[in-house]
């Protein structure tokens, strides 16, 4: 099993397309594993070609092991360092076993054509991927390159876009490229009329925002009005100071107790396309209306389980840190939250009655951390005046273990 295994790059030109480096490996090869696609733009070789497993990822390392030893080469489209089975090949067996010959990727090769600097574009992939991923990557001005996952992909980023608001936002599909049925198509988001897409192609959209759009940042503090709510949310400004304590990291994973209307857990994934979080919310109702914010807000992939802390806490992978919103005064809650973090790991918890104030205080005596007491005022009507009004005062505690 210690063989090393060569991946190479191949675009829609083929093997004419390929450098002298990639060629000789194909050559030399006794087993080359590809897609159906990819084995046919290849010549007559000496090796073996063999087809990709399906479901690719669950079965992909014993069909590399079943090859061990006869020479394998596996082929990726374009770059396959670049959502690619290079990745996934180095994440199964390390990078000291898998030797990378790499191609220009269709993102490359779709900048090139439409005369885009890639440093300032979004990529994305809707490739096995919610659509609702592109949500947090629409902006005014913007210039995405998505890869597609089928014929109907383009239709689908067009409805989206219009949905959101940026219905007259110019939509590209560049298919095929590199190759000699390379294809180019324009049109008005809003109004997409063309051909089912080849099953290569890239989509550019040059993000046009309509006169009524609201844009969201990704930066903690979201409107409440931004959550559909039952009125168990935390406040805008209690929530980004919250989430300034949680600190998100990219990759790293966050537990949301007692969700409500899941907006920290929806902000903490906003952060970054990475970032991971698990809701936990007992009540029905809220446990799918959580559901529904992360699908408009962008964030499909968030977890949502419904149940009480702690017992639904079991099971769930380990976190990075943990928010209590509701449940500080549950038995058991707060102490299972310390135990499920790492070194490092972040515990924020907030209390706005005296006996979930007093939980926390007799925590911060146990184990440190930081207490920090919010009081905000809004201006209110007062007869013909107005007059600052106070909302309840939240105590925020904040420990690292």
């Amino acid at each position: 099993m210690s063989d090393p295994i060569t991946v190479v790059g191949i675009g829609a030109d083929g093997f004419a397309g390929l450098t002298d480096e990639a060629r000789v490996a194909l050559t030399a090869a006794g087993v080359v594993l590809g897609s159906a696609r990819q084995l046919a733009l290849l010549p007559p070789l000496a090796a073996e070609f063999v087809a990709l497993p399906k479901p690719l990822r669950a079965n992909l390392a014993q069909t590399v092991a079943r090859h061990s030893g006869q020479g394998l080469c596996v082929l990726a489209s374009g770059d396959p360092m670049f959502f690619g089975i290079g990745s996934t090949l180095v994440d199964l067996l390390g990078p000291r076993r898998v030797q990378v010959i790499a191609h220009p990727s269709s993102v490359s090769l779709a900048a090139a054509r439409l005369g885009w600097p890639l440093e300032r574009c979004v990529v994305a992939s809707i490739v096995g991927r919610p659509i609702e991923r592109l949500i947090t990557q629409v902006g005014p001005g913007r210039q995405l390159l998505i890869l597609g996952s089928g014929p109907d992909s383009p239709a689908a980023v067009g409805r989206l876009l219009t949905d959101l608001g940026y219905g007259s936002s110019e939509l590209t599909v560049l298919a095929e490229l590199g190759g000699p049925d390379e294809q180019l198509e324009s049109g008005p988001a809003s109004n997409w009329r063309g051909q089912p897409a080849a099953a290569l192609h890239v989509i550019a959209v040059r993000c046009v925002a309509g006169p009524d759009v609201r844009t969201f940042a990704t930066t903690p503090g979201l409107p409440d009005e931004a959550f559909d709510h039952d009125g168990q949310l935390t406040k805008r400004d209690v929530r980004a100071i919250t989430l300034s304590r949680l600190a998100p990291g990219p990759g790293e994973l966050l537990w949301d107790i007692g969700a409500g209307a899941g907006s920290i857990a929806v902000e903490w994934a906003r952060a970054d396309l990475s970032c991971r979080a698990v809701a936990i919310e007992r009540d029905a109702e809220r446990f799918e209306r959580i559901r529904r914010n992360a699908l408009a807000l962008g964030v499909p992939d968030l977890q949502v389980v419904c149940g009480s802390a702690p017992a639904a806490l079991a099971g769930l992978p380990a976190p990075d840190a943990v928010f209590v919103g509701g449940g500080v005064t549950v038995p058991g809650v707060l102490d299972a939250a310390w135990r499920a973090l790492p070194g490092g790991g972040r515990l924020v918890a907030n209390a706005v009655t005296l006996e979930s104030e007093a939980v926390l205080l007799d925590w911060q005596r146990r184990v440190g951390g930081e207490l920090t007491r919010v009081e905000i005022s809004r201006p209110s009507p007062v007869g013909n005046f107005t007059a600052w009004r106070a909302a309840l005062p939240v105590t925020v505690w904040a420990a690292t273990r």
